[in-house]
């Protein structure tokens, strides 16, 4: 009787503790038109779009959250479905895609004879100010030449709440990547 009695308590007890575990996945929604991809996929332009690099504390599973101006908190229960660098490598082909007519934009090298890409994000995160912020710099290698870039936006939340930041950081992305098609498109 009294193996039973544990038994049925250590069912409880494990069945209260994986409740209470919630945990949710975000994954960036694509804010560009992607609905011209047959233009997208034509072009004589290439652009290879090598890496977006992040730092440690935003590579890992959990969704980033600064509290004060010196402290940042990683969620253990608000985590990215995909690793944040690969979602932001993504969706910006995507957006640069689609801003882009006359560009091939990929993921992957096309060719000798091809622009290239980097991005390093410094900031990806919420805010305690109810502001999300989106920061780092990008290096485009254009024929040999180099032309580097930084950047920062903060973008108010409108709403309280991890899937109103998610929302927000890919408005806060799609924002850059659309600064990015516009100097791109300036080249000769």
């Amino acid at each position: 009787m009294k193996k039973w009695l544990a038994i049925v308590g250590a069912m409880v007890l494990t069945a209260c503790s994986s409740g209470s575990e919630n945990k949710s996945y975000y994954q960036l929604p694509l804010t560009a038109q992607v609905g011209s991809q047959s233009h997208a996929s034509q072009g004589n332009r290439l652009l290879w779009v090598e890496q977006v690099a992040v730092p440690d504390y935003l590579a890992g599973n959990g969704v980033v959250y600064q509290t004060s101006d010196v402290q940042y908190v990683i969620a253990n229960n608000n985590l990215w479905a995909s690793p944040l660098d690969q979602q932001l490598r993504n969706t910006l082909v995507a957006n640069l895609s689609s801003q882009l007519p006359g560009w091939i934009v990929a993921s992957q090298p096309l060719g000798s004879d091809q622009d290239t890409l980097n991005v390093t994000v410094t900031g990806f995160h919420g805010r305690y100010d109810g502001a999300v912020v989106i920061s780092g710099e990008w290096l485009l290698n254009h024929q040999g030449q180099l032309i580097k870039r930084p950047f920062h936006l903060e973008m108010k939340q409108q709403k309280d709440g991890y899937d109103e930041m998610v929302k927000v950081l890919a408005q806060g992305w799609a924002q850059e990547s659309a600064i990015i098609a516009r100097e791109i498109s300036r080249l000769p």
